[in-house]
């Protein structure tokens, strides 16, 4: 049995991370990975998605966006990153691996069947689309979002379920090269876990693009045609398309891997529960990142729990500190939200100031007024920003800022003080800051 000091389950964002570091520090590391090295967010999410919202926003044609698209995922092809793998020292192992018992991890397909001893074991397996509970769904044409990213095909009719992040993005592409998408969505706004503003600038861009949006109402029923299918929703309405498009959420990838042999429990919501140093805490040498602990499910976040995975696993101590993720939808205008959002405030009263982009001399020379910025302080401590949300051109660039501020606790005078060059949408801050900071310089009574 060939003994490792480090094996890793999953060759994604983050089982590629903390596998590299490892071997740069020395340590024997097997990457065991079925499909493709480097995981879904170079090939099957976030790289060909982003490519084809920039095609789009460039006017290029479909098949231009496509051959583009296939060309920035590498059409597919994992050997460069599986090269980079083997000079770092990692080896990479194709098949799917499962615990054995503690110590050892079984693989099978590839190259066969084989067994790895490990001393500290890494889960990081990404996570999967989930469907909705509706009848017939699954005779139905559809597609899930991996499926709508590498197939060259322009459906006439697409009904996209669920406006969270991908939907949206995706609704985006497809009604902007002409397809008839319609989108659903359970839920009474666009984007439901985030700001109501945000949802309803996003929502009026999308029809804008075209999209029909069908907001408040699950699906409840599927049936096949002789071409496409019908989608009837729990308000009765009937939808016909020619193909469904999934994108209602996705669970941790966590089957199979036999983690109950080590004593693992998953949480609620089928993840790998971690501590603040991405521990496993049934498991003596167990770590884990990215989708598989739930913990917010973006590619960045994946990266940056592998970086407290490879800190800890060497000797050292750092804990993840979750209060600034970023979440991005990366549509024209973007959306992007950092900290607590109002809708899960968690009973917090919530200090809100805002501004919109239309009062920024940068909106009237890119002539794109659609936008808006708000910041959120706490009235238990309204001297730092606990949360933002905003949507215009490239929000996710020039919010960085707010991202900092939030993470470091940065005091509102300081922000309020801050400088931006003009003409630039981060002038928007600079309003909704000096009226935060107002409201608590005037508390204090200084």
């Amino acid at each position: 049995m060939p003994e490792f000091d480090v094996v890793v389950l999953g060759g994604g964002s983050a089982g590629t991370l903390v596998a590299t570091a490892a071997a740069g520090a020395g340590r024997s590391v097997a990457v065991v990975e079925a499909g493709l090295a480097g995981g879904e967010s170079p090939y099957l999410a976030c790289i060909p998605s982003k490519s084809l919202l920039q095609s789009a926003r460039r006017g290029e044609t479909w098949e231009h966006a496509v051959a583009r698209r296939d060309e920035v995922t590498a059409h597919l092809d994992d050997s460069a990153v599986a090269s980079r793998l083997a000079e770092a020292g990692v080896t990479l192992i194709r098949g799917t691996g499962r615990v054995g018992e503690p110590g050892a991890i079984e693989v099978s397909g590839g190259a066969g069947h084989s067994v790895l001893g490990y001393t500290d074991l890494v889960i990081a397996t990404g996570s999967e689309p989930v469907a909705p509970p509706a009848e017939g769904l699954t005779d139905v044409p559809a597609w899930t979002s991996a499926e709508a990213l590498t197939c060259p095909d322009l459906p006439r009719r697409l009904i996209v379920l669920g406006a969270g992040p991908v939907g949206c993005e995706l609704t985006q592409v497809y009604a902007s090269f002409g397809s008839q998408v319609t989108l659903v969505e359970a839920e009474d706004q666009v984007l439901p876990d985030e700001a109501p503003f945000a949802g309803e600038i996003l929502a009026d861009a999308l029809r804008r693009t075209g999209a029909d949006l069908r907001l408040g109402s699950a699906v409840s029923k599927a049936e096949a045609l002789g071409s496409g299918l019908a989608l009837i929703l729990a308000d009765g309405t009937r939808l016909e398309g020619d193909r469904v498009l999934l994108a209602t959420g996705r669970r941790p990838r966590l089957t199979g891997l036999g983690l109950e042999k080590l004593g693992i429990e998953l949480t609620a919501a089928g993840a790998v529960p971690v501590d603040a140093g991405c521990r496993v805490p049934a498991a003596d040498g167990v770590w884990a990142a990215g989708d598989a602990t739930g913990l917010g499910c973006y590619t960045h976040t994946a990266r940056y729990q592998a970086r407290i995975v490879a800190a800890n696993l060497l000797g050292g101590s750092r804990s993840a500190d979750y209060r600034a993720i970023p979440r991005a939808v990366y549509t024209m205008p973007s959306v992007y939200s950092v900290g607590i959002s109002p809708r899960h405030a968690s009973g917090l009263d919530l200090i809100t100031a805002g501004q919109d982009l239309a009062e920024t001399a940068r909106a009237a020379v890119e002539d794109d007024e659609r936008g808006r910025v708000e910041l959120y302080a706490a009235a238990g401590r309204p001297d730092i920003l606990v949360g933002a949300a905003a949507v215009g051109p490239y929000a996710e660039e020039w919010m960085g800022e707010i991202t900092l501020a939030i993470r470091a606790a940065v005091p509102l005078g300081v922000l309020a003080d801050a400088v931006h060059a003009f003409p630039t949408y981060g002038e928007a801050l600079e309003p909704p800051l000096r009226e935060l900071a107002g409201r608590d310089h005037g508390k204090d009574g200084r």
